[in-house]
């Protein structure tokens, strides 16, 4: 039943389409000045203004504007030089004016594309839109209570419209892999998908091979996880194509996500644009943004992910992996980048940044500049391995000490006694006692038992409490046991 099951899929491709909301990282909400943050006890936001009060008037926040147009031009959108916002009326609890400030035929930014990598293959996915919103409060349901918190009504959003390109959960999780990244190296958004900063909708349907025609679409409403997006598309496109295959017909409908049951579930028909009932916001006048303001935005921009993973992969000699790892977050890749400059191989601050600092951030998942020794500290103490002062296991030890301490690298390692023994005669001395312990494994080492070499090594370095410089165990060692 199974391999009929996958036999039936390799005759559809999926057709997916995201739409990503994201908040903006202002300090205060879209048209008013209530705080933009996250945390505040319920209703403690709020003012006449968000709470639509009658006789009150929007005024529009600029550093909001400033922050979408950032990731407009990140993701190689062309910035309109005249935007309209415009009235989206609809009816929920948590909308206190009932309707959403929004931009719909002329949104601040068109087109444009995002490029991601998924499944060994290069491509881009092109984008409809970015425009600016204002988003919605948030309706609590507990205790058999219906309640809402307005701290979140009023806060500024992007809407990422991208157009259909996505043809599985794997690109899909790959471009919102990529949109986050985007969208914290700008410092347009926190982008945090577990504080409900960084929303996700999904459009989905299926058709045959080879058929240019689009299916019917579901829309899966307010993901909060890559990983739930993946599992949301893996068994929408999967219930569809069951749906085809026994001769039924997918109805266009609003579906949310059940995680407990991983499945998905209808919500209500889809609306179309003209149920919201667009019209331009009488009590905002038209955005208007000057190519000098754009111009300004542009040259500010950080290096963008992609083209700091070309750099690595192209200056650096890293590997297309270890660049997209140290890439994935801005800070991480400061940070390899500071613990690189004092070292001859990018290679070692790579490992390390990807190996030791990385698994000391998830473990304790606090901050990185609060996790780990600054890069400069992380640095010398690489230096101090390159150089063969100490061990790359002593610096692992050192380093996990400097977590705990905050003392220097140079402190720890003379403290705990790790620095590792280069004095030729004091190794030779220890070479020459294990071999004469030995004498009977030297001969049949010297009769043709190379593999018998690790053994004497790992005696010698024993003997030396683990300090001693291998490199020099191993030169000298073989030096006396093939004479």
């Amino acid at each position: 039943m199974a391999s009929e099951t996958a036999m039936a899929a390799e005759n559809y491709e999926a057709v997916i389409g995201l739409e990503v909301h994201a908040h903006l990282a202002t300090q205060s909400k879209l048209f008013c000045g209530c705080a933009n943050s996250f945390g505040a006890g319920p209703n403690e936001n709020v003012c006449p203004v968000c709470m639509a009060m009658p006789g009150v008037l929007p005024v529009l926040n600029r550093d909001a504007v400033e922050l979408a147009i950032r990731m407009g031009l990140a993701a190689h959108c062309a910035i309109a030089r005249e935007s309209i916002f415009a009235r989206k009326s609809y009816f929920y609890p948590d909308l206190p004016k009932g309707y959403q400030i929004s931009m719909y035929e002329r949104p601040l930014c068109v087109g444009g594309y995002v490029e991601i990598e998924a499944n060994g293959e290069r491509r881009r996915i092109r984008l409809v839109r970015i425009h600016m919103e204002e988003d919605a409060g948030k309706n609590i349901h507990e205790d058999g209570t219906s309640l809402v918190d307005f701290n979140r009504s009023g806060v500024p959003l992007v809407e990422i419209v991208s157009e259909p390109d996505i043809r599985s959960a794997a690109e899909a999780a790959a471009y919102l892999r990529e949109l986050r990244a985007l969208l914290r190296y700008t410092g347009a958004s926190e982008a945090r998908m577990e504080e409900g900063n960084l929303r996700c909708d999904v459009n989905v349907s299926v058709r045959p091979r080879g058929v240019e025609q689009f299916g019917t679409k579901t829309e899966i409403k307010n993901l909060n996880s890559i990983r739930f997006v993946e599992k949301a598309i893996a068994h929408e496109v999967a219930r569809q194509i069951d749906i085809l295959e026994a001769g039924g017909r997918i109805m266009q409908e609003t579906h949310l996500w059940d995680p407990v049951r991983e499945e998905t579930r209808p919500m209500r028909s889809k609306e179309f644009a003209n149920d919201y009932r667009y019209f331009p916001e009488p009590d905002l006048p038209p955005l208007r943004v000057t190519p000098e303001w754009i111009e300004s935005i542009r040259v500010a921009l950080p290096e963008l992910p992609a083209a700091r993973r070309e750099r690595y992969v192209n200056a650096l000699g890293l590997s297309r992996y270890e660049a997209a790892i140290l890439t994935e977050e801005r800070e991480v890749g400061d940070y390899f980048e500071s613990v690189a400059a004092g070292l001859r191989n990018a290679k070692t601050a790579a490992n390390w940044v990807m190996t030791e600092v990385l698994r000391v951030v998830n473990e304790t998942g606090k901050p990185l500049a609060h996790a780990v020794p600054s890069a400069r500290e992380t640095g010398a103490l690489l230096a101090m391995v390159e150089d063969g002062a100490i061990s790359l296991n002593a610096a692992k030890t050192a380093f996990m000490a400097m977590c705990q301490s905050g003392k220097p690298a140079a402190t720890i390692v003379r403290e705990l006694g790790l620095a590792q023994v280069s004095d030729e005669a004091a190794i030779a001395e220890a070479c020459d006692q294990i071999i004469e312990t030995h004498l009977r494994k030297v001969g049949e080492y010297r009769a043709g038992r190379d593999k018998l070499f690790g053994f004497f090594v790992g005696a010698v370095m024993k003997a030396m409490g683990g300090r001693a410089n291998p490199r020099l165990v191993n030169e000298i060692l073989k030096r006396k046991l093939d004479q």
